[in-house]
């Protein structure tokens, strides 16, 4: 059986790095006492998979593992085992059955919304809201992209799905995966590129509030979250 389960990182653990947070819930399954599926051969691993792993410095509300168990428990008693063994700046908070045969959410994932705020003292001169609308208004946004072979300059524009000003922050959903990958990082470079304003990585605060997987074309996208592809657990 496939679980899909999703979780928030907060505070402290925000600057655990993705390796760590693979260890820590590898742990975190052991003492919660959920029968989870092991690998074959020399030397056998936890069958485990998350999606669009999250950078370093960065909270989520939003974070999914996937694994495959032997027999399951009702989602709310595996939520509670699991959160009675996990530190602060870390909770599970769905357990979900996913159906037969059903893809792991690492290769499903379409889209992200995100969060954008600037720390106090590093807003980038009065008015920038007002900039950041001229500059979203544009129909080709090309960035200097690092990829495999180099880097490339590359339009990214039709990787900005959505976008509104809530006072002094952004709501950005972006295109993920695998396929075209926008991080809101590289947006806010080519920001300040364009607005000929310096806006460091440092300057950001950047929480995920969702990771959706794409069940039309890319031409019409139909997006939903990853949770909901599963169902809870009696």
């Amino acid at each position: 059986m496939n679980i899909r389960i999703k979780f928030r990182k907060y505070g402290p653990m925000k600057f655990i790095s993705h390796l760590d947070v693979m260890r820590y819930f590898q742990k975190v399954i052991r003492r919660a006492d959920i029968d989870i599926c092991f690998s074959e051969g020399f030397s056998p691993h936890m069958i485990m998979s998350f999606a669009a792993p999250l950078g370093l410095g960065l909270t989520s509300e939003a974070e999914y593992v996937d694994i495959r168990v032997n027999r399951t428990l009702p989602s709310e008693e595996a939520i509670r085992r699991m959160n009675e063994t996990m530190a602060e700046g870390m909770d599970v908070i769905s357990f979900r059955l996913l159906p037969e045969n059903s893809k792991n959410a690492m290769s499903i994932v379409a889209a992200a919304d995100y969060e954008v705020r600037f720390r106090k003292g590093y807003e980038p001169g009065d008015g920038w809201q007002e900039r950041w609308l001229e500059f979203i208004s544009q129909t080709e946004i090309p960035v200097l992209k690092e990829t495999k072979k180099g880097h490339q300059e590359v339009d990214i524009r039709p990787w900005i799905y959505d976008c509104s000003v809530k006072d002094k922050a952004l709501d950005l959903q972006l295109s993920a995966g695998s396929v075209h990958n926008l991080k809101p990082e590289l947006l806010m470079y080519a920001f300040g590129v364009w607005a000929n304003r310096e806006i460091p990585s440092s300057a950001l605060l950047i929480h995920r509030k969702e990771i959706y997987a794409n069940q039309g074309s890319e031409d019409d996208r139909v997006l939903i979250s990853l949770e909901n592809l599963g169902e809870d657990i009696e």
